[in-house]
């Protein structure tokens, strides 16, 4: 049985890097533009593709299936209200970030406010993803193999802690060797190639759950005993206890994923590499028709999971990978532990080459190096790479004993991503609002959050108040200040934004139409399961 499980997993993981290299060893890796923008030739199947692997991670197979193991079918707001914030990207956001011909975020902040207010940005990003991002995309993918592969039996090694490092480092090592000696286009064409495997492995892993909770007797079956016997775990609509009350869609819950999906460089730097605006809005609004999908493979397994394991005391983040080890052929179990290190290498190496895109564009050029040459530049984002992926594969260990990897990962989102996007969504939509304001509100916004995270006596507040709707009382506040401070003391002239030329701002004639659709679609899931089945 190891036997068979590790051939098909060197199998699916060597063909996927051979593919890989085979189309994109030829590309331009020496450039600025070639490195971190691929060119600006991406159309929207790699958009699309890269998109959604470099959100589908262990973070969000092991992390939203656990859960779902908790919570049921309420967590699927991550996934469907994500496809709300991708319409909002399509139609509002992208137009005009390829119109300002940005690399990354934070330079649009530069031409919105000032240099300071860029770099400002710039540091923020950088703490977040060494600290926050980059780890927990390393420890949830040591759990999930730990779980999926039998680890201890196929290495002799009895102890976690030295399974966890060691997995976390081979991982680690691999992911950076992708980002750093590939450039974007190789992270593009290797998410899309996992994408699929991720695809076609997360729904066999369902049809599999559900033939063993009804015995053989068939996937219909199986759905039938869900309803029967856990009908509680399939209500859309999440109660004041759970980790997503309903309200919380129209507040935090909203917030966060009009944050990640619109202004978080991991996730929209393979947008600003769109070929053309058509093109990016095509992939960008594929990738909502897709995250529909969702909560087939990223929460339903977890429910599954509950079904069948809820009485062995398994931890919530270890049940998807319980369930793919117990109910997976294992042949499959080495395909799918494949597509699951795809997954985790793709969110790797996707936010370790936004790292390195915010450092060497935003850092060394901008601040150490101004008169850099290209060579320079793309030499310094992949030192400070691999500083940046050391660092992570250090801390990411440290993060064993979380009661709720997901709902963690979330709330340590909110500590940056609500200050950014009052920033971006205020710069955009104002013309006189000055730089002051962006700044007071980037830092502010920052400290108010982590004081209320982190330091007594204000802890105490969440107590009185959802964790979510205190981000979205944040994020308010934010932009009530910003605009204040533009009616006292506005910029001496309006801002213009100015077509900077360097991509085609053609709309695809389809998009306002399939946004329509995708919100539609939105709201009728919701209907469908409010109050269970």
């Amino acid at each position: 049985m190891h036997a068979l499980t590790l051939i098909s997993f060197f199998f699916f993981t060597g063909l996927v890097a051979a593919i890989t290299w085979w189309v994109t060893h030829r590309d331009d890796h020496s450039s600025t533009r070639g490195y971190f923008l691929a060119g600006r030739s991406l159309t929207f199947p790699l958009i699309a593709g890269s998109l959604l692997m470099t959100n589908l991670s262990t973070e969000q197979m092991v992390g939203l299936n656990g859960s779902a193991f908790n919570d049921g079918l309420s967590v699927m707001a991550w996934e469907v209200v994500a496809v709300i914030a991708l319409v909002a990207l399509g139609l509002f956001f992208l137009p005009r970030f390829l119109r300002s011909g940005i690399a990354t975020v934070p330079q649009l902040l530069s031409l919105r406010f000032d240099n300071t207010t860029q770099l400002i940005c710039n540091i923020i990003f950088l703490l977040a993803y060494a600290v926050i991002l980059l780890p927990i995309i390393l420890y949830s993918g040591a759990i999930g193999l730990q779980g999926m592969l039998d680890l201890p039996g196929l290495t002799g090694i009895q102890s976690d802690t030295t399974l966890l490092w060691g997995t976390v480092w081979v991982v680690g090592i691999i992911g950076a060797t992708y980002a750093l000696f590939g450039g974007l286009r190789t992270v593009a064409v290797s998410d899309t190639l996992n994408g699929v495997g991720l695809l076609i492995g997360g729904f066999v892993v369902v049809y599999f759950g559900l033939q063993a909770v009804s015995d053989g007797n068939g996937v219909m079956a199986g759905w039938d005993i869900l309803k029967q016997q856990t009908p509680e775990k399939l209500n859309s609509i999440g109660g004041p206890e759970q980790q997503v009350p309903f309200a919380t869609l129209f507040t935090g819950v909203l917030l966060i994923n009009l944050f990640y999906w619109t202004t978080n460089q991991q996730i929209i730097q393979r947008t600003f590499a769109a070929k053309t605006l058509a093109e990016g809005q095509k992939g960008v609004l594929l990738t909502g028709l897709f995250k529909l999908l969702g909560p087939l493979y990223l929460v339903l397994p977890g429910i599954i999971a509950y079904n069948l394991y809820a009485g062995e005391g398994i931890k919530a983040d270890a049940a998807y990978g319980h369930l793919v080890f117990n109910v997976m052929p294992p042949y499959l179990t080495g395909f799918f532990a494949a597509v699951m290190v795809g997954a985790i290498l793709s969110s790797f190496n996707s936010a370790l080459n936004s790292t390195t895109t915010l450092f060497s564009l935003g850092l060394y050029k901008g601040v150490f190096n101004k008169n850099a040459s290209e060579q320079q530049v793309v030499r310094s984002g992949k030192i400070f790479g691999w500083i940046m992926a050391f660092a992570s594969m250090i801390i990411a260990p440290l993060l064993a004993g979380q009661d709720s990897l997901f709902g963690y990962l979330q709330k340590m989102n909110a500590l940056y991503f609500i200050p950014i996007l009052a920033v971006v969504l205020v710069g955009l939509l104002t013309k006189r609002v000055p730089a002051i304001a962006a700044k007071i509100a980037l830092i502010g916004g920052c400290l108010v959050i982590a004081a209320v995270y982190f330091v007594p006596p204000f802890t105490g507040l969440l107590d009185y108040i959802h964790n979510f709707h205190f981000v979205g009382l944040v994020f308010a506040l934010l932009v009530v200040m910003m605009l204040i401070i533009g009616k006292l003391a506005p910029r001496a002239t309006p801002w213009v934004h100015e077509d900077s030329g360097e991509v085609d701002l053609t709309p695809w004639k389809g998009a306002i139409p399939a946004g329509i659709v995708l919100v539609v679609l939105v709201i009728a899931i919701y209907v469908a399961f409010a109050g269970g089945v």
